[in-house]
């Protein structure tokens, strides 16, 4: 008698016949004609601008050329460079004192401190150029002595303070109040659980101070830094009107007398786009160095490395 079907044991694994494989399913991007129709109408504007800039006549591109490398440009270039380094340089000692007085526990210091930064940060840093430079109608004299006593040494204002001095002691002043807080911030950006896990430890201040708070505080500190000193670079333009001899100053000098604005005012413009694009450089690789190990993933590949592995596919293919 044959066993019904119900009954009959049911085929194992083994026996079925193998499933065709599934297609693998292509994973397609969004389309966003939006972004690409903005794209194309951004790059539409620029190449406008750039046609409207290259082919204007009034720029007189040849004289743009003539006076690029011209002495006098050079040496206004080279005055420039020096007034933003040496600025930087004592805005950023004084600052550091500055900001080590506002995290003190003494009252007056931080009083002293806030105070300081309060004044230089609320007016305008022509203000305090001309302030300085006419320092000699307030005090015709500084001397050094005893208060209420006694003066040791005195000398004139008007044979201390010249044009460039001015320009250095107000730009420094000026620079040592933005570093204040800039070098303050970055202090504050680093963790307090930190400092505590290395005094637990047994460190000492100032291998704490090494070793802990300023490698993570120039995270912090570097690209408001690097910010710092492009803004002082072309800050550096308003000691024109003390008669300094800067980039602005020389530029000025030439088209007083040959009456070519347009093209001098380029000439300075291209100057400081260069050495604004070589800092800003400097600053990326600068900001690189103190990120290492900031994230697990490290650091992405600079445009350089970028640049390397795309030729480095172009070859293969």
């Amino acid at each position: 008698m044959a066993t019904p079907q119900d009954v009959l044991p049911a085929p194992s694994a083994l026996d079925r016949p193998a499933a065709p494989p599934a297609p693998e399913a292509r994973i397609v991007a969004r389309r966003k004609p939006g972004q690409w129709a903005a794209a194309a109408v951004a790059l539409l504007l620029a190449a406008m601008a750039v046609n409207s800039v290259v082919r204007n006549r009034a720029f007189q591109w040849s004289v743009v050329a003539d006076w690029f490398t011209a002495r006098s440009v050079l040496e206004g270039l080279t005055l420039t460079l020096w007034l933003t380094a040496v600025t930087l340089a004592l805005g950023f000692l004084f600052g550091t004192l500055l900001a080590t007085m506002r995290l003190s526990a003494n009252p007056v210091l931080r009083t002293l401190s806030w105070a300081y930064v309060w004044v230089f940060r609320s007016t305008p840093p022509l203000v305090q150029l001309l302030f300085f430079f006419n320092i000699g109608a307030l005090y015709p004299t500084l001397g050094l002595g005893i208060p209420f006593g006694p003066e040791f040494v005195t000398v004139r204002t008007v044979n201390l303070m010249g044009p460039t001095l001015t320009a250095v002691v107000g730009l420094t002043l000026l620079e040592t109040a933005y570093a204040a807080e800039v070098i303050r911030g970055g202090i504050l950006s680093v963790d307090r659980g930190q400092l505590e896990a290395a005094s637990a430890l047994g460190l000492g201040r100032w291998r704490v101070l090494r070793r802990i708070v300023v490698p993570q505080a120039m995270r912090a500190i570097v690209p408001t830094a690097g910010n710092m000193l492009i803004g002082a670079l072309k800050g550096t333009s308003i000691v024109s009107v003390l008669a300094v001899s800067d980039l602005l100053y020389s530029v000025q000098l030439v088209y007083l007398q040959s009456y070519q604005v347009i093209p001098m005012l380029m000439v300075a413009t291209l100057w400081y786009l260069v050495v604004t694009t070589l800092l800003s450089i400097g600053q990326y690789y600068v900001e690189r160095h103190f990120a290492r190990g900031a994230t697990r993933d490290g650091l992405p590949p600079t445009p350089l490395q970028r640049a390397r592995a795309a030729f480095a596919r172009v070859v293969r293919a």
